[in-house]
């Protein structure tokens, strides 16, 4: 029997223009459907054994007599990269699957190799605590940011290691994570610190005057797609925003509690989830501003460590003490999974890698999800009770820890065979913490 090629406008929503309304009996093996949605060409064929999990994007499944049928994406001309301060990012998803074509792109074409490389390299300047979470600049630059450190230090895309002055300084953490705003800026979350910091995207440190300061008020941030910049509540009883012209203003949070959350990401629909710590409920802002909360499966003190948005939409919190994987779908169910190694303090932050693995930050052993959803833990070059706090990915595919009690650099080269621009690696979607 022949093949048939189908049309479709939207990949999912059951509608009858939408490539899941079409009934899966009449499916055969190798038919194909083609269709163009928001101006992106897609092109599927069905694998009528599959039985792949549905993410609506890579494996689609018919929503009616579907069985193992699966559309499997084989080709998508470019998509595009949504920009951070003009509320495309929203529940209409548009500008997310758009997003997601460039993430696809990387993730089938691969890697060289079938193991990741992980070495060492010398920083200039060294101390317990020193730096906590990390930002890539425009010009491709990694900045540590400054927790304990008197000096700043920074990467550069050619790998040239330096420090350069800060304006204000503590002897204990200062800043823990931070935000890249749109106009190139990198702001330093505030934890302890009673100012604000920033570097400019020509390099210029500054400070500025904060609202709301307590102990261990905040611990990371997101950019809105507003341009708003969220910080991250840890023992702060209020959130604390910077608006996209420099404005510092504090609004109301429904949950609050000592160790309340650690970072932040943004997910797919423009939604911020606040990354529960010690927190019982999850917490988000909606993009329009709104503040809720919702149930976990699983919560426990000191539970994540920030969290990493999947290529397929899921945010995938990072175990702290946790003992089981959590995660929220892009459709807001939350649900846990098995890990393979779990130890209290035994990751502090995660990175997505250009072929859909998320990297948890390590101390003492490394361990990852690939895009799949298979979790798995390799060795690392270099290990010390909490060595790094944080991670970046740069352009180049190479993913560097920052580094907190660790005397050296560590990175991991994921010998990405196309990895994601620098455009994609400083978006709010993933270049924050």
């Amino acid at each position: 029997m022949a093949n048939t090629i189908y049309a479709f406008a939207s990949l999912t929503g059951g509608g009858t223009d939408s490539l899941d309304a079409i009934d899966g009996t009449g499916l055969l093996d190798l038919d194909m459907a083609k269709g163009v949605v928001a101006g992106i060409n897609y092109d599927y064929v069905l694998d009528e054994d599959s039985g792949l999990e549905d993410d609506g994007f890579r494996v689609i499944a018919p929503d009616t007599n579907g069985g193992n049928k699966r559309w499997i994406l084989r080709n998508s001309s470019d998509g595009l990269l949504p920009c951070g301060d003009n509320s495309t990012i929203s529940d209409d998803l548009v500008a997310w699957n758009k997003f997601r074509v460039l993430l696809n792109h990387s993730i089938e074409a691969g890697t060289t190799f079938s193991k990741d490389i992980v070495s060492t390299y010398p920083l200039v300047y060294t101390r317990n605590d020193a730096y906590f979470g990390g930002v890539l600049s425009p010009n491709g630059d990694v900045h540590f940011v400054p927790n304990f450190a008197v000096v700043g230090q920074k990467i550069s895309l050619s790998g040239v290691v330096s420090t350069y002055s800060l304006v204000y300084t503590i002897s204990s953490g200062a800043y823990q994570g931070g935000v890249l705003s749109l106009n190139g800026d990198i702001y330093f979350a505030p934890c302890l610190a009673t100012v604000g910091q920033k570097i400019s995207a020509s390099g210029v440190v500054s400070t500025y005057s904060l609202v709301y300061t307590t102990l261990l008020g905040y611990r990371g941030g997101v950019l809105a797609p507003n341009g708003d910049i969220y910080f991250a509540p840890n023992w702060a009883a209020v959130g604390q925003k910077i608006s996209a012209s420099g404005v510092v203003s504090t609004y109301s949070l429904v949950y609050t509690e000592l160790g309340a959350y650690n970072g932040g990401v943004l997910a797919p629909n423009g939604d911020i989830h606040f990354v529960p710590a010690s927190a019982t409920v999850g917490q988000k802002i909606s993009s329009s501003g709104v503040v809720s909360t919702y149930s976990l499966v699983y919560t426990v003190a000191g539970a994540y460590f920030g969290g990493v948005l999947a290529p397929n939409g899921d945010i995938h919190f990072v175990p702290n003490a946790a003992t089981v994987g959590q995660k929220i779908s892009s459709s807001g169910v939350v649900s846990t999974y098995s890990l393979v190694y779990t130890v209290a303090g035994a990751y502090f932050g995660g990175v997505l890698a250009p072929n859909g693995d998320i990297h948890f930050i390590p101390a003492t052993v490394g361990q990852k999800i690939s895009s799949s959803g298979v979790v798995s833990t390799y060795s690392l070059v270099y290990t010390v009770d909490s060595a790094y706090y944080g991670g970046v990915l740069l352009p180049n595919g190479d993913i560097h820890f920052v580094p907190y009690a660790a005397n050296k650099g560590q990175v991991i080269s994921t010998m990405s065979a196309k990895p994601l621009s620098l455009g994609v690696c400083c978006s709010a979607f993933f270049n924050k913490f």
